[in-house]
């Protein structure tokens, strides 16, 4: 049995994991070894360990890394005890290869911990560009150190190959999180109510806004200007509000959404929805709003408007669904009353065709000598003597 180690920190790529982990797990040649660290286990970010535990898969390790702040101190802090920890889980456990989604801290501590531990890393995700988020330096650095890749886009693995990895080594596979589009049955309107303990209105919006860690003012700035913007849209417009990331500044992010909901009964705010019950809010809604990856990832092949607020996620394609903003509350407004009024039926989402799952553990269950992955040579664009010649 092939050891397969995946890591997952938190909802943001836990929700494109699961199909990946479920194949896995299916695999008559593969054993699953599922790691949980960062907001999975805590309490303040809902314990979604739980709901991956209710989702039928064994949890072969829970690192424990997150402190209680959201400075720069805190998180840095928070990378050096689940580095730790992910040593100690990693000697245990002695996997054939560690396999991450994406950007978060918590998964620059994982993969620090893996290649000093002579064990190769599967980065899904890799190549993608945010440049309003210090996310985009983790996402590039995890590449580097990376022994096979899963871009979701043919411009991602372009930047790979740019990075120097090796082409034998990158797999286009498409965003991993269209499987649950494809395979997940979507809740109808009253179970939908009945979970999230709320009355939809005849109109309605999801708002997922997270800080912006390259640009804390723009941050600030960003979500009181939303706020006002969601006022204006009266009672009659419910707004459903999922909580931020554990990043800089989450807890005062947290703060001002509690103030809001606490004096708009149109709003609720819950800590964590999960895939399916996110996708079936996000199916009933006639705008997804805020600056969540998933508004552009996923958001576009529900057929619905994505109002997409400032700089966090620059640098990503967007379907024709996504309405991009400054953060300004005007700009705001307009833009989601011309999201509210779209017809996003017949939207082509750029990021695939909900079969990736399939392919990454396709590539995964092929590879035969997993050491000999460690060994990774720099790829030039230009031959050798050619970079820099007149």
């Amino acid at each position: 049995m092939k050891r397969i180690c995946v890591v997952t920190g938190t909802r943001a790529e836990y929700g494109p994991l699961f199909w990946v982990l479920k194949e896995i797990d299916a695999h008559a040649d593969l054993e699953l070894q599922l790691v949980v660290t960062g907001m999975h286990l805590s309490p303040e970010y809902g314990s979604t360990w739980k709901t991956i535990e209710a989702d039928g898969f064994a949890i072969a390790a829970k690192v424990e890394m997150l402190l209680s702040g959201d400075t720069g101190v805190a998180i840095a802090k928070s990378m050096g005890l689940g580095t730790i920890g992910f040593a100690d889980a990693f000697e245990r456990l002695k996997p054939d290869i560690v396999v991450v989604w994406g950007d978060r801290f918590e998964l620059m501590a994982a993969v620090q911990a893996a290649v000093v531990a002579r064990i190769p890393i599967a980065h899904i995700g890799g190549g993608d560009v945010t440049e309003g988020a210090f996310d985009d330096a983790i996402r590039h650095a995890i590449s580097k150190m990376a022994h096979l890749h899963f871009p979701i886009i043919a411009d991602s693995a372009r930047r790979l190959r740019q990075l120097g990895e090796d082409p034998e080594r990158i797999h286009l596979t498409g965003n991993a999180s269209l499987d649950h589009l494809r395979r997940t049955i979507f809740l109808e309107r009253a179970e939908v109510e009945t979970r999230l303990n709320f009355s939809l209105r005849p109109r309605n919006v999801l708002v997922t806004y997270h800080p912006v860690t390259l640009d804390p003012e723009e941050g600030r700035r960003g979500w009181a200007e939303m706020l006002a913007a969601l006022e204006s849209l009266g009672d009659e417009v419910g707004i459903v509000m999922t909580a931020p990331n554990a990043d800089n500044d989450s807890r005062e992010l947290m703060v001002a959404l509690e103030a809001f909901v606490g004096a708009h009964p149109n709003a609720i705010l819950r800590t964590s929805l999960g895939s399916q019950l996110y996708m079936s809010t996000a199916r009933l809604c006639d705008a997804v709003v805020g600056n969540s990856s998933s508004g552009l990832l996923e958001i576009p092949s529900l057929g619905v408007a994505t109002v997409n607020i400032g700089t966090r996620q620059k640098g990503r394609p967007r379907a024709d669904s996504v309405i991009d903003c400054p953060p300004e509350r005007a700009a705001i407004r307009a833009a989601m009353d011309r999201a509210m009024a779209m017809d996003c039926s017949a939207v082509v989402n750029p990021y695939g065709d909900g079969q990736s799952a399939r392919r990454i553990v396709q590539v995964l269950a092929g590879i035969e000598d997993f050491p000999a992955l460690l060994h990774k040579s720099f790829v030039d664009l230009a031959g050798p003597g050619e970079a820099g010649e007149e």
